[in-house]
């Protein structure tokens, strides 16, 4: 349901979360969430909040897309991985952020699925394939930006491994649902610096690909 009040509201919303990044919130204006919510609940898609999609897998809630995009650091100049590609939304938002879009999906049928809503909004900077996020995109690194859409028990090293130096890497980090919170690292040269965020609850991270 494409409401215009709606999609002003939650923006108005994300201001007043602290969402500043003026180029963050233009991607999420111009991003229609209602393309990638499941039908049954299209009429909630400018709530905010997380709602499900295919496979046990969820579409974040839209202040948790604006601030782990913000955190990123946005640069219209580089190129950014994406593990966890679900339904497309967040992918949508990078894509309008950045030069282009690597995105993984464990979930065959997600990906393929958000692959055609892509396709059909015209986006061109993105590349998408079936894989284990774990082990991210060893031939296109390294990336200047990564971020994970699903919670790992700890940072994984293969994704600080195809970070760039002073590239930032965004993801939940926790073991358990109620103890995963938002870290922000970034590469150095000989270390890395690590910036605890926010407190959130994502789906675990998980090895492997289904069909």
């Amino acid at each position: 349901m494409n409401d215009p009040t709606r999609k002003i509201r939650l923006l108005m919303e994300l201001r007043r979360q602290g969402i500043s990044d003026t180029a963050v919130l233009g991607a999420m204006e111009r991003v229609p969430r209602e393309a990638f919510v499941e039908k049954s609940f299209a009429d909630q898609a400018y709530e905010n909040i997380a709602l499900p999609i295919m496979q046990g897998q969820t579409i974040s809630q839209p202040y948790i897309v604006a601030y782990m995009t913000q955190a990123l650091r946005p640069d219209p100049r580089v190129k950014v991985l994406e593990i966890g590609t679900g339904s497309g939304y967040q992918t949508a938002v990078l894509a309008r952020l950045f030069r282009r879009v690597y995105t993984i999906e464990r979930f065959r049928s997600l990906s393929e699925t958000a692959a055609e809503r892509l396709e059909q909004m015209k986006l061109r900077n993105i590349t998408a394939r079936t894989g284990d996020g774990y082990l991210g995109w060893p031939e296109q690194a390294p990336f200047a930006r990564i971020i994970a859409t699903a919670a790992a028990a700890d940072i994984p090293e293969t994704l600080i491994d195809q970070l760039d130096e002073g590239g930032i890497l965004v993801l939940p980090v926790g073991e358990r649902s109620d103890d995963q919170e938002i870290l922000r690292v970034t590469k150095l040269p000989y270390d890395v610096r690590i910036e605890r965020l926010i407190k959130v609850r994502f789906v675990p991270m998980v090895k492997g690909t289904v069909d």
